[in-house]
């Protein structure tokens, strides 16, 4: 595997963590998105993005299926330790943000969806 196959997922990464840490004041509240749990929504996308993207060269590499599904493993678990730790950063660091376990579920869900896909996707590769 090749760094620049990372790339993306690092770039995702840069902007989860901007978006993760943008002041309250700078989140638009509007009151439907509230009634349908957008917000829920938009974390499970953004941690299913970065735990798909981040897996996603280990599809393409040599490694045995097992080597690369422990990998998978350990990278939707690296995704629900950065979502824990990103609400930590919000309730003491950010102005106008706040600790929601609510959000360390949306997160934990999108980064074990993309293990459940990946794993999915290596078993049927062999």
């Amino acid at each position: 595997m090749r760094f620049q196959q990372f790339i993306p997922a690092i770039f995702w990464f840069i902007i989860s963590l901007v978006l993760l840490c943008l002041p309250g004041s700078n989140i638009p509240k509007y009151p439907f998105l509230a009634v349908i749990h957008a917000d829920k929504w938009v974390h499970i996308c953004m941690f299913f993005l970065l735990c798909f993207l981040f897996s996603y060269p280990f599809t393409k590499s040599e490694y045995p299926l097992a080597k690369r599904q422990n990998c998978f493993l350990l990278i939707a678990l690296a995704g629900i330790a950065y979502g824990t730790i990103m609400e930590f950063v919000q309730k003491y660091w950010i102005p106008g943000r706040s600790f929601e376990l609510l959000d360390i579920a949306a997160d934990s869900a999108g980064s074990l969806l993309a293990l459940v896909y990946w794993r999915v996707q290596a078993s049927r590769q062999g």
